[in-house]
């Protein structure tokens, strides 16, 4: 719950503590922030307008997270983590879904879904009862108090090194998930999808030197059989859907058997903050 998580967060504006009255978050400094009704608090500062994920698109997520096709990654998430209790922040949270196995892993955890998307807010303030979901912009500053975080998920979304750096406490870990050259190799191809640069892994590793020391980084490959609705879905959820329409999805979708075998490839990266 919201409730939950405000001792971490502090106001954008002028970075004083929060509390919760009613239905909406405040600071003694006067500044108000309403609560939606379906559980979140959007911490943008001043009228920012507000992008990332359509509802169509996170809708697509929801249905192929859900269904438990990358659930060799939510394992792999959770194992990275570690036992650390604390807070748990998910920088790009999406609709809360590794962040709530991350928080089933550790009964003395809260967690802070840090998202962008209104309609991703909507479903992460209701994935798990221990999770607080915040609206803020992942390349901006985020209203997370400095040195509060024990652990960070970077899964498949924007980092912010700077930031990182600043809300992780010292000893915390950050993980990051990130998808190899050979990630959804056979989809690539067939339906014309964004690549991933083959130096990925070590750019990531400079973007985070010096704050962070490299801990551990493992390959997951792992098969996935999937309908062509799973397909869309699965397209329709990431940066691919902005750019095939849906009309040309749905035409070469179409001409690939059923079920469509294609492999996962990802690396799950811990890093200690220095």
């Amino acid at each position: 719950m919201l409730a939950d998580v405000l001792p971490y967060l502090v106001c954008p504006h002028c970075g004083a503590d929060l509390s919760l009255g009613g239905s909406a978050v405040r600071c003694a400094s006067g500044h108000v922030f309403d609560v939606a009704r379906q559980g979140y608090v959007n911490l943008l500062p001043g009228k920012a307008s507000v992008h990332g994920d359509s509802a169509e698109m996170v809708a697509a997520r929801a249905a192929f997270l859900d269904a438990g096709h990358f659930a060799p990654i939510m394992r792999a998430v959770a194992a990275a983590a570690g036992d650390r209790d604390g807070c748990v922040a998910d920088l790009g949270a999406g609709t809360g879904h590794y962040l709530a196995g991350v928080l089933d892993a550790g009964p003395k955890r809260v967690g802070l879904a840090l998202e962008i998307s209104k309609p991703a807010l909507r479903r992460a303030a209701r994935a798990h009862p221990r999770l607080g979901a915040v609206g803020c912009d992942a390349w901006g500053a985020l209203p997370v108090r400095s040195g509060a975080i024990s652990v960070a998920l970077n899964v498949f979304a924007p980092r912010n090194p700077a930031e990182l750096e600043r809300i992780i406490a010292p000893g915390g870990v950050l993980v990051v998930v990130a998808p190899t050259v050979d990630h959804l190799a056979g989809l690539v191809s067939e339906l014309g999808l964004l690549t991933v640069a083959p130096d990925k892994a070590q750019r990531l590793a400079d973007q985070l030197a010096p704050g962070f020391e490299l801990s551990t980084q493992d390959d997951y490959d792992f098969e996935l059989a999937l309908s062509h609705e799973d397909v869309r879905s699965l397209v329709g959820m990431g940066p691919s859907a902005w750019h095939i329409g849906v009309e040309a999805l749905g035409e070469r979708v179409a001409a690939l058997p059923e079920p469509v075998r294609t492999t996962a490839s990802v690396v799950v990266t811990a890093f200690r903050r220095a």
